[in-house]
Order: structure tokens, then sequence, then C-alpha cells
């Protein structure tokens, strides 16, 4: 815990006064104005470098080169089927990644928007699975402003200058607009899920302007977190001596860049053909034409223009809503259709005149009716225009709506759901004029319950101020990580498209699943088997409304293309955990309903050549898939997952960790028998008999290029901690036996441990006899973590634990760099960083922020943050590399990164639990590990003790469990 002067030390101070004047910020001190004290923030004039991806050296690739080629293969075979493999290192975005990120927009699983920092519209992801980087430079807001009885006019786009094309005075596009903005005198301030820009004196010196961004991320609240969409609050502050006509322009369009080419060979012919795939909402979606925009006058001022949208290759449409407010002060009108290209009926360059001449639209245009559908080939862009007078020395709100819905989820095997937002505003197109109405009439309650969420910790003076603002602004990945969230109802009444099938069974051999047809599965190997579909679906239709929140998925990140991975929610879950828990308890039941499952359909695994099964009974998967999660797990196919070793025990320290902090009874019911089935999996992998895990020489775990042998403190510490986990909950659900069973294994099993790996300072990386065995790992005591975030005895003794902490500490993190860098994974005991293979010589974001919360829990915590300290000050900082709101899994020591917008950074929020422990987890039951209950050998072992007797838990009052003891 958090001592009261902890952090009276160095500290990354960025008060507003540094970036805007004094004068300006007591100007803006109203509504929300002006940009908190605690915020990440850029000049809109810095530099964006162009961020470098990491390389493999030559040994790495002569070990991967079979590999590569395999993949390489497979990526080629899905490209043939019309899909995208999990993981594509071949194909690269032609928009290189740079440094410009913002806080994105809108709500979680229903189709995410990114916002640059300098304004752009970018990181397309309404489409699951797919992710367009580029801007599209049309979709901006600009300004025109005049004073009355002077010569002075402005006119803008609200955005430093960056078109291409700019300077053709006779170009019909948009860069005949003025992009006239220099940003040195405007800034940017994030704290998500709000962001502030604040144009001090831009593009007219006697006019503050404000642009507040807010979208609806409000923890516990699991309706408006749903919403595709967002508000723009500007907040003008006229300081000159003449009354100013203000007009603000939203401009739209409909389509994106075609950016993903790639050769794919044909399945018929010996040749290449050149395959355009789709983008973020359907690739080629804009050449088929069809597209339709559409005024409209809503409810209590709000009017704007619809843009329909179609997609190609049979994805859902999606219907843009732009809008603003009128109200007594601000008039509001639109053009609802024009061009970029000189042949449009209205051009991009007649709409900026127009506006440069009368700082409006014809009143007229809300008549028009829904406009001509748009050729093949052609964009169309619609504006919305607020003008307002401003008087002077005075103030003046104008606000906008904008919002994405695209009602239905399909999944590229067939699969359709509806979003989780259409359980309230329905799946018809018409559904965004009620949601920009009520995005623009709720935002001040969104303010005030995302402010009630995050003033305690901004207040807390303890607390430095990178970690603040950095704790927050990882949490944009719960929506820009590529997130769907769906209406359970869709689960049972889904009709629509024909199911991928496979041979799914529970542990009693039954068809696990409803309805769904029998179906040929085309497989490489042609291995045909039948399925029932929905098989993993946990049921909710007999949930009450309050408690059913729908199923959620979320990516592993933007370039590995996997729904809900295991080994890395592990470390990300704490975020769902603290703000969502009702999410993060039915990703476990999922989870849990899997383990009992199998799926018999055969697969190839890469790097090794083998085949296996997908889904082997009793083994947790490493993902959820890809193309038809809940139906078709385990799209990861580098490596047999069903063989890992780190599986199984973090699903049961998440499990009992979630248990023990909700207090959700039921919970531990529904989930007991899959975690019992995962501890009695693991027994196999124990091949000496001392309770002990065995890796198996190959990289058996979320290091999935790491080689382990022999016992390893990574998986082993996990199994420790898993013991400890299913002895607490076996108890608690009245399973007595089994836990006495756990206790016993543990006991044996941590002596064996410490034997062969404890060397008096910390745990060696393995027990095999490589280069590497004795390296110190940062992520060695992730079992720790675990046992001490849910409340469990430790695994080791209190001095072990510090010894190993300040071992990593001194090493792995300020060797690195002097500690600005975060902890390098593997570190030899002679300070020289593990260069085994890429994964030890990396530095893991998502691993450094999971030591750091370990530290914390084990009362190290100025160590705790200046460790978590290195990946604010590389990656978020303005000295550092430019990975902010696009966090990779992890970066060289030169900086390069690997994996950008990834899950495991998420982990920050397990420094947080860390330093607020629930009153459940303080005040919750102990469990005593010491004790031995002698047993023989053979009687220790799961195997021969799971069909005895039953009986009845009874310490959920009405509740019962059945129990085999």
């Amino acid at each position: 815990m958090v001592g009261p002067t902890l952090f009276h030390r160095r500290k990354h101070s960025w008060p507003p006064e540094e970036f805007i004047s004094k004068t300006t910020l007591q100007l803006l001190d109203f509504d929300s104005a002006a940009p908190p004290s605690h915020a990440w923030r850029r000049r809109l004039n810095c530099h964006a470098n162009i961020l470098k991806e990491f390389t493999i050296t030559f040994r790495e690739a002569i070990k991967m080169v079979r590999l590569g080629i395999r993949l390489w293969s497979y990526v080629r075979e899905e490209a043939s089927h019309g899909r995208k493999a999990p993981i594509d290192p071949f194909t690269k975005d032609n928009c290189r990644p740079s440094a410009s990120q913002g806080v994105p927009l809108g709500g979680m699983g229903s189709g995410s928007i990114s916002r640059g920092f300098r304004g752009e519209f970018k990181q397309w992801q309404i489409t699951p699975g797919t992710c367009d980087p580029s801007p599209m430079m049309s979709n901006q807001f600009s300004i025109f402003i005049s004073r009355e009885n002077v010569h002075k006019k402005y006119a803008s786009v609200l955005a430093p200058g960056q078109h291409g094309s700019l300077g053709k005075s006779r170009d019909k596009g948009i860069s005949s607009w003025g992009w006239n903005l220099n940003g040195q005198h405007s800034t940017y301030h994030a704290l998500f899920p709000r962001a502030w820009t604040i144009y001090d004196g831009e593009p007219d010196p006697e006019l503050k302007i404000s642009c507040r961004q807010i979208s609806p991320f409000i923890p516990n609240n699991y309706r408006d977190s749903s919403l595709p969409a967002a508000v723009f609050v500007y907040t003008l502050v006229n300081t000159g001596k003449e009354r100013a006509k203000v007009s603000l322009v939203f401009t739209w369009a409909v389509s994106w860049h075609l950016i993903h080419f790639y050769y794919i060979m044909s399945r018929r012919a010996d040749v290449y053909q050149l395959c355009i795939l789709q983008n973020s909402i359907g690739g080629t979606s804009h050449m088929s034409g069809g597209h339709v925009n559409e005024p409209f006058i809503g409810e209590d001022g709000v009017s704007g223009v619809l843009l329909h949208h179609k997609t190609c290759m049979g994805n859902p449409p999606v219907t843009f809503a732009i809008c603003a407010c009128e109200t007594q002060n601000v008039n509001v009108t639109v053009l609802p259709c024009f061009g970029l290209s000189e042949d449009s009926f209205f051009t991009a360059k007649d709409m900026w005149e127009t506006m440069e001449k009368d700082g409006k639209f014809d009143q007229e245009n809300f008549n028009s009716g829904p406009s001509m559908p748009s050729s093949p080939g052609d964009t169309i862009c619609a504006a919305v225009s607020a003008s307002a007078w401003v008087e002077a020395h005075g103030k003046c709100t104008v606000s906008f709506a904008l919002s994405w819905p695209s009602p239905k989820v399909k999944f590229s095997k067939g699969s359709t759901y509806d979003r989780r937002y259409t359980k309230f505003y329905g799946t018809s197109r018409r559904a965004a004029v009620d949601l920009v109405h009520d995005a623009l009439t709720h935002y001040k309650r969104w303010e005030e319950e995302i402010e009630a969420w995050q003033n305690p910790i901004l207040r807390d003076d303890r607390l430095p101020e990178w970690y603040k603002f950095t704790l927050f602004n990882e949490l944009y990945f719960l929506v820009a990580g590529g997130t769907v969230w769906i209406d359970s109802a869709s689960l049972h009444a889904n009709g629509n498209g024909q199911r991928q099938q496979s041979d799914l069974r529970n542990l009693d051999g039954k068809a696990n699943g409803i309805d769904g047809k029998e179906q040929q599965n085309n497989l490489n190997n042609g291995d045909r088997n039948g399925i029932e579909s929905n098989g993993l679906f946990v049921d909710t239709s007999k949930a009450d409304d309050e408690d059913d929140v729908g199923r959620f998925l979320y990516l592993e990140g933007v370039e590995y293309v996997m729904w809900n991975t295991y080994d890395v929610h592990f470390y990300a879950s704490y975020a769902l955990l603290m703000l969502f828990p009702k999410i993060e308890l039915n990703i476990q039941r999922d989870f849990a309903k899997a383990v009992l499952s199998e799926d018999t359909r055969k697969v190839k695994f890469l790097a090794e050549g083998n085949w296996g099964i997908r889904k082997v009974r009793g083994a947790v998967p490493h993902d959820l898939g890809m193309h038809d999660p809940w139906n078709e797990m385990n799209a990861y196919n580098i490596h047999d997952t069903s063989k890992w070793k780190d599986l199984n025990p973090k699903f049961v320290l998440q499990v009992y960790r979630d248990f023990a902090a909700t207090g959700d009874h039921q919970f531990g019911i529904d989930v007991w028998p899959a975690v019992r089935a995962a501890m009695e999996y693991m027994e196999q992998f124990d091949r000496d008999n001392d309770d002990l895990i065995e890796n198996d020489g190959f990289p058996d775990q979320t290091y999935d290029t790491w080689t382990v042998h022999g016992v390893s403190a990574y998986c082993g510490c996990l199994w420790l901690a898993a013991l400890q986990a299913a002895a607490a909950m076996a108890l608690q659900v009245g399973d007595k036996f089994f836990a006495e069973l756990c206790k016993n294994k543990f006991l044996n099993a941590k002596a064996a441990l410490e034997a062969k790996l404890w060397n008096g300072t910390y745990l060696n990386y393995d027990s095999g006899a490589s280069s590497n065995s004795k390296s110190i790992q940062t992520d060695q005591l992730a079992g720790q973590w675990y046992t001490a975030s849910s409340g469990l005895p430790p695994v080791f003794e209190e001095f072990k634990i510090r010894s190993t902490l300040q071992k990593i500490f001194d090493f792995n993190v300020m060797k690195t760099r002097g500690g600005r860098m975060g902890a390098v994974n593997g570190m030899h005991p002679d300070g020289k960083v593990d260069e085994t293979c890429m994964q030890s010589r990396e530095i893991w974001t998502g691993v450094t922020y999971a030591a750091a919360a370990t530290m914390i829990l084990s009362g190290m915590e100025e160590q705790g943050f200046t460790t978590a300290e290195g990946i604010f000050t590389a990656g978020w900082s303005e000295e550092g590399f430019g990975y902010w709101f696009q966090t990779p899994e992890g970066w060289t020591m030169d900086g390069h990164y690997r994996s950008l917008i990834y899950m495991r950074p998420l982990a920050i929020w397990g420094m947080q639990w860390a330093l607020t422990l629930p009153k459940a987890i303080l005040d919750g039951p102990k469990i005593n590990m010491v004790d031995r209950v002698h047993m023989s050998p053979r009687s220790r072992r799961f195997s021969h003790n799971v069909k005895v007797v039953k009986h009845k838990a009874k310490c959920f009052g009405n509740c019962t469990l059945s129990c085999s003891c």
C-alpha cells in the first residue's frame, strides 16, 4: 500500500500553464472547457516521427526459417479463401505508423474511430478484426470568423496543414481549403475518455477556442459505454472589442483509401493475382457506389446529415451521423452532399467558398431529401455548420456529435450478431439520429460520472503525475484495440448466415450446443467433422436484464488478430475487473465452458510442422478464435497450445481472483467444474512425480519464441500459485478433499522448485543446462503477483520474494538504459542482456507494469513506480519514441517496436489494484497452506481421486454444487 510521503521525489510535471497562458486558462475556466491539471499534453506543431519496427537478427532468422516458410504458405492459403491470417508479418500497410495518435472516439465494442492529437480522424475499425490506420483528411472541423464593423476575416481548417496537394489553387478538392493553422499556439490535452484541444489565439488572435472531445466510456455503466457516439463541445471566448460571427463546420466523407494490396496465389492457376483486401468498413466498398446522404431535423434542436454507407464482401452497412445542436444563439445549417472531384455537382472548393462568403449553408437544404446514390468510384461528403455571434468579451458554446452505428457484427465464417447498443436503440439505420440526439443531451451527465470515477485518483497527492494520466490513457485499448460487444439475445436468435461446424463436445461426451446445421469443413488436410453450433456460449436467456451485459471480445492487438487471447488477458484483465466486472466474469465463464469442450478438427502447427487437434478437453484455449469466435477457438497455430504450461494455471488464478474480489457465489458455482478439470489436466506435465510441472524444451508459454527446459521459474511459480488458488476455492465450494490434495501438492512442488531453481538471490530461468538457464527473468514471480492480488498466502518466504524483486530491479530495470525504458525480459547475472531470442531481449510493456505491481504488493513501492516510469518515459513522454495511444507489446533496446496497439499494457491497472486492494480481498477468508495432510504418492494424484462420492456445498446459502471427491 502506498505510504503518505512516498513520492516526494523526481516527477514528470506537466502543468497546463507551461502549454497555455494563465490568462487563457482563466478565460476557459467554466463548463469544463479548460484542460485538467493532470493530462498528457502535446503542442499541435510538434514533430510526429515515423515509428520504427523491430528486426530479427541473422541467428534468429536462421532458427525461424522453417516457421517463416510455413507461415507464408498459411497466410497465402487463408488469403485464397478471402480471409486474413491471425498473424501476418508479410503484409504491411502503406500508411507507415507515426507518433500522432490521440484519444479514440466512442464506447466499447461498436466499432471505433481514433483521432490524432492534431485532429485527424484515423485508425478505422468498424468491421471486426480489420483496421485502416490512414487518416481521411476531408473529415475535419473548420472555422470561419468575421468581425462587425472591421475588415477582419479568418478561415482555417482546425488542424495543422498537412494535406499532400496543398498549394494547387486550381484544385476543386480539399487542397483548396484554408490549411492555415500553424499549431504553435495550439495544444492537445488527453485524459481518456476525454481530450481538449486549445487554440490560444489561432487562427484569430482575439479568439480563444476550446474543443472538448467526450466519449461514453463510463465504468459500471453497461448501457452508455456501448454506444458508437462522441461529442465535440466548442467553447468560444472573444477577447476583442468587436462582436464576432463565428461559424464552425464539421465535414465528413464516407469512403476510405485503398491501401491494403498484396499478391495471393490463385488456387486454380500457377499465377499471382492482385487482390484488394477489406479495410475498415469493407475495403473496396466505395467502388461499388450506392451510398446516400440524407439531411435530418431531430428533436431538441439536433440537426445534421445521415451518411448511409454500403460495404462490400457481405459486411453489414454503417450509417454515419454528423450534427450540431441549435440553441437560441446557435444556428445550424447543412450541406447534404458535395464531392472531392472536379466532376462533382458541388465541389469541396464550392463548399469552402460558400462558408467564407455567407458563414452558413442554405436553410432549404434540410428539405432536399436523400441524395442520389453515389456512382462507383465516387466519394461523397457532407457538412454541418453551426454559426453564432460572440459578443465582445463574451462567451459561447457550440456542440457537435458524431455517431457510426453498424448494428450487425459479421465474422468471416458466417456468424452474425447484434451489437450491444442495439438492445437500447434497435437495428434500424435511423438509430443514428437517436444516438447523436442522446449524446448531445446526455454528455454532461457522462462527464459528471467520468469525473466522479477519475477525481479520487487525480487528487491523490501521493501518486506521481505521470502515473495518473498514463493509467487512464492506457484504457484507450478497450475502445481502439478492436472490441466487439454483442447483445445476448442475438446468441439465441442467430439465424443469419451458415455456421461453421466442428466436433465440439463436453467432458461427458455429449454434444454441447444448440441448433446449427451440419456442414462440410474445408481444411488443408481434407478432414471433415460435424458439430453443434453455439457450443461455448453461457446460457443467458434466463438472466435478468440488469445482470445480462452481453458478450465481449477484444483483440490481442491490431497486428495479432485473435479474440480474447487468454495468456495476455491474464495481464490486461485487471482493467476490466476494476471497471466492468460483469464483462470480466462473462469472459471467464466463456473460458470455463471452453475448458470442458473439445474440437477434434486437425490443425497444422507451424513452428514444428506437426498436426494436432484444434482444442483438447481440459486445456484452456489460447484464444476464442478469429473468424468465428466462440465456435472455432484457437486461431493461434504457431505452437500446440494444449501443451502450454501457463494457460491452465492462469485460468485458475484469474477465476479465483475474480471470485474473491466480486463475492459472486453463483460465478464460483458455475466455473468450479472447469477449475478442477484445468488442474487435473496439468498433472500430465509432472514427469517425475514431485508434484511440480515441467516444460518440454520448446516455447510452451506466453513467451512463444523463448525455449524452456525442465522446470521454469515462470510456469513453476504460476503452478504453485494455481495450487493455492484451487485449494482456497475448493474449500469455499465444499470440495475439502480436493483442497487437501492441492495443499499437499503445493508443499511438495514448492520444495522441488526451490531445490531446482533458487540460487540464493533469485530463481534461475529454468533447470536446464542452456546458456540462458541462469538468466534473471522479469516475469518470474507472475504467480506471486496473483496470490498477493487475491489475498492468498505468499508463494515463497517474504525475504525470497523481496530478494528476487530487488534483483530484477537492479538488473533488468536499472541496467536497461538507467531505468528509462522499462524492464528487459531477460538479463544474465553478469549484467548483459539475454539475447537468446527476440523475446528475451525485448522490453515488454505489460510485463513491466506487472512486475511493478508485484513490487508494490511486496512493500517496494518506490522500486515499483520507478520500474513502471520507464514505460512512460520511453513510450509516452516527449523524450520517448512516440507510442502514446498505440502502446506496443514491447520494444528493443534501441526503441524499435513490435506489435502496436496491444492488449498487455492494460496491466498498469494491476498497479492500481495493488494500491487499492478491495475490502473483499483484504477481509476474505485465509487459507493455511503449511499444514500437511499425509497422503501416499498415489493418493496425491488428481486422476486417482475423481470419482468417489458426491456431496453438496453448503457455503453459498441455498446454492448447491455437486463435487466429486
